[in-house]
């Protein structure tokens, strides 16, 4: 169990710190360009930088914590963090009636609820 636990959680913080880092690093005209980050130009640029950083953040929160011992607490609070950044994503795109976004949101959600739960569980023994 261990094992998916890690490769689940490796792949979903290389996934947000991709997606998050473009939306902390790239401009909200260089965003727009982008067909899959096109609706975050109808933001401010203030929000978007805010969830690239919350992306990034849960990222790192769902390797290191776990990894170093250091408050490993964390890791399962990342992961359920990242099941509300994709509640509120599956919200847009719904609203956006993008619904072709949709199941993707639903696989972010499962993968980090697995983690969630996994590490949780990990946790209680």
């Amino acid at each position: 169990m261990n094992v998916a636990l890690w490769i689940t959680s490796g792949l979903l913080a290389a996934a947000y710190l991709a997606i998050g880092g473009m939306k902390l690093a790239l401009s909200k005209d260089k965003l727009a360009q982008n067909p899959n980050m096109a609706a975050m130009a109808g933001y401010p640029q203030a929000f978007i930088k805010s969830l690239g950083a919350v992306e990034v953040a849960g990222a790192l929160g769902l390797i290191l914590p776990w990894a170093t011992g250091i408050a490993p607490v964390l890791t399962p609070a990342a992961a359920i963090g990242l099941v509300l950044v994709q509640v509120g994503a599956a919200i847009f795109h719904g609203r956006r009636r993008e619904y072709k976004q949709l199941p993707v949101n639903a696989v972010f959600l499962a993968l980090a609820a697995f983690v969630a739960i996994g590490r949780i569980a990990e946790l209680a023994q």
